[in-house]
């Protein structure tokens, strides 16, 4: 038997890895596809998971487009 709070319950687990891959800044379309959600659905449940990603983003674009911070 595992032990562990992610352990508790199939959905404790499949929760943990669906705020994993938001946080960790995977588009929400292509985490809907793996989850099995609709991106509604997934956006209304894990909202909060994406929250505070519009600095990371710009980032992402600006180094995209050669521009440096500095």
């Amino acid at each position: 038997m595992l032990a562990g709070p992610l352990a508790a319950t199939p959905y404790t687990l499949r929760h943990a890895c669906v705020s994993t891959w938001l946080n960790g800044g995977v588009p929400a379309p292509q985490v809907a596809e793996w989850a099995g959600h609709s991106v509604e659905m997934l956006l209304r449940v894990y909202a909060k998971c994406i929250d505070g990603q519009d600095e990371a983003l710009r980032r992402r674009v600006m180094e995209a487009l050669g521009y440096r911070e500095g």
